[in-house]
């Protein structure tokens, strides 16, 4: 995708436009640093191919962006993949807009491409218990009692994996019951958290204390065996492991645990705007596709169990 001119490449990936946006993309727009360098990367590319706008961004124009649209597809790229290019060039059309005062005609039109819509996996109840039984095949003690506590907080309150690993011993509140997330956009919001997951935690905690290597404790309630912080990629080296334990032979994520988390709320009749709060979407369209699920849901029990199913 990118030019095989390195002095173009290197003069894009340097340019003062670039630059800009990233800053407005991180103070402005409060976005993460992960999402700002995809962003930024989605538009490098776009503009290896229109390395004039890179200099003067007046020259935006929507057919340019057509353009590049049309040879992504002619790449056989897929279309989750276009769409969010297209996003990304979409912003950066909107920086330039209110950076140099001009108005860029015709990007409204730009539509992305359609997709099918893909419901995310969810876990049975049965498959939830399975998994969190696994934990304790694990055979080091510490490593076994902070996975199953991994586990029920990452199902018991639909966590992200970024949250659980940004979680601190502070945000757990054993006597009322609930652990307070910051999640995207440093956005704060309190879960409720059942005694199946307090108790783990608990557990977890009694062997924690003995990987403070001399040095002052960790605030993370997820740490490594060097007492530091829990990363992503921990979790998910973790997750892995559980699953191999368990035998299940589907994909399973962190993001798997969050799904399953919301759909059996709903499943049992929870409210679909309280679920919107736990999980912190902005926008409830976002939690609705958990409504599809259970949907699916109530159709394989009938089809299961009603005499005409």
């Amino acid at each position: 995708m990118f030019s095989k001119n390195s002095k173009l490449g290197y003069l894009i990936e340097h340019s003062r436009l670039l630059e800009q946006f990233s800053h407005y993309l991180l103070v402005e727009r409060g976005l993460t640093h992960l999402s700002v360098t995809s962003y930024l990367n989605d538009c490098k590319q776009f503009l290896c191919f229109y390395p004039q706008i890179a200099k003067q961004p007046t020259l935006m124009k929507a057919e340019l962006i057509r353009q590049f649209l049309k040879k992504l597809t002619e790449l056989e790229l897929a279309k989750t993949t276009i769409a969010r290019k297209l996003i990304s060039i979409k912003m950066l059309c909107n920086f330039i807009e209110e950076q140099y005062n001009t108005t860029i005609s015709g990007i409204e039109s730009l539509k992305t491409p359609r997709q099918t819509r893909r419901l995310p996996t969810v876990l049975t109840q049965m498959e939830i218990n399975h998994l969190i039984k696994s934990t304790e095949k694990i055979p080091n003690r510490f490593a076994s009692m902070r996975a199953k506590a991994l586990l029920e907080i990452a199902y018991g309150a639909g966590l992200r994996v970024s949250e659980l690993s940004n979680l601190t011993l502070s945000d757990i509140n054993f006597d009322e019951r609930f652990v307070r997330i910051i999640g995207k956009r440093s956005k704060e919001r309190i879960v409720p958290l059942g005694k199946h997951a307090l108790r783990a935690v608990k557990d977890y905690l009694i062997l924690r204390h003995q990987f403070n290597n001399g040095k002052s404790p960790s605030p993370y309630l997820f740490i490594n065996h060097r007492g530091g912080k829990l990363s992503r990629m921990g979790i998910w080296k973790i997750l892995r492991i559980c699953v191999r334990l368990a035998g299940f032979s589907k994909r399973i994520t962190p993001h798997t645990l969050r799904h399953s988390f919301a759909t059996h709320l709903l499943e049992g009749g929870a409210d679909l705007s309280a679920v919107q709060d736990m999980l912190g979407h902005a926008n409830i369209a976002t939690t609705q596709v958990y409504t599809h699920i259970d949907t699916s849901y109530l159709q394989d029990v009938y089809k299961t169990f009603h005499p005409r199913g």
